[in-house]
């Protein structure tokens, strides 16, 4: 090969390089009425492989509706977060009635024994998330998160939330999609789990950016809003792309989408 084919080649190659990202859809929004917790974002890590100057569109999901005791609504479904080939799915929502949604992670299930939704669907390898709790005769379980799944109730006693799952992706250890708490009756409401889940008992949101799931709401009450999700990128060295908030930490460039966006290579 000559010289300046070589060089050709070399400058091709130079274009393609790796990055880290992070994932989270949106939580799923909680039950109401004795509601049951909301399942978090689907939660996706990994590394991936992109081409300089070509621009990929960067999703970040909304967290899922709250549900409303007026009319007996469950909770919503909360919206997938996409970056290139990688799409985590919406947290299953609280239901108000009986069977939790299915989703990153599943929603709680609700008295009479309703039982919690399915987690990691559609299936991924990794999972991407957890079951939710199944609901007790008076009370509500918690939303999965993605480290975790979501706790049963107990006749008096709300399921906790799913803890969520940490990473480091941005320089410094966090925790996000965590599941939502559900509604005790008479005794304890769950908690919200770590990660951004909202608490069960009142119309607890999950936090933004976290995917977290929204709380399960109280009697005659309507429940959580679940949190918006987050997509972040990184890689080793100095800035090459653009897009997001762009910041550095130990050697890498990290790109935070909160809100949907382009990332140019």
């Amino acid at each position: 090969m000559s010289g300046a084919l070589q060089a050709v080649f070399q400058n091709h190659r130079s274009f393609v390089y790796d990055v880290d990202y992070l994932v989270i859809a949106g939580g799923g929004g909680g039950g109401a009425d004795i509601g049951a917790g909301a399942g978090a974002g689907g939660y996706r890590s990994g590394s991936n492989q992109v081409t300089g100057g070509v621009a990929l569109t960067v999703t970040v999901g909304s967290g899922g509706t709250a549900g409303l005791a007026a009319g007996s609504v469950n909770g919503g479904k909360g919206s997938d977060s996409v970056f290139s080939s990688i799409t985590s799915t919406g947290g299953g929502f609280g239901t108000t009635n009986s069977v939790g949604g299915s989703g990153g992670s599943g929603g709680g299930g609700r008295a009479p024994g309703g039982t919690g939704g399915a987690g990691n669907t559609p299936a991924t390898s990794p999972s991407q998330g957890n079951n939710g709790g199944d609901g007790a005769s008076n009370s509500a379980g918690g939303g999965g998160g993605a480290g975790a799944v979501g706790a049963a109730a107990t006749v008096t006693n709300g399921g906790d939330g799913g803890a969520g799952t940490a990473s480091s992706i941005t320089g410094s250890s966090i925790t996000r999609a965590g599941g939502g708490g559900g509604d005790g009756f008479g005794g304890t409401d769950g908690a919200g789990g770590a990660g951004g889940g909202g608490a069960g008992g009142g119309a607890n949101n999950g936090t933004v950016n976290t995917g977290g799931g929204g709380g399960g709401g109280a009697i005659s009450g309507n429940g959580g809003a679940g949190g918006s999700g987050v997509v972040i990128i990184r890689y080793l060295g100095a800035q090459r792309g653009t897009g997001g908030t762009v910041t550095s930490s130990g050697g890498y460039t990290i790109h935070t989408f909160n809100s949907s966006g382009t990332y140019t290579a």
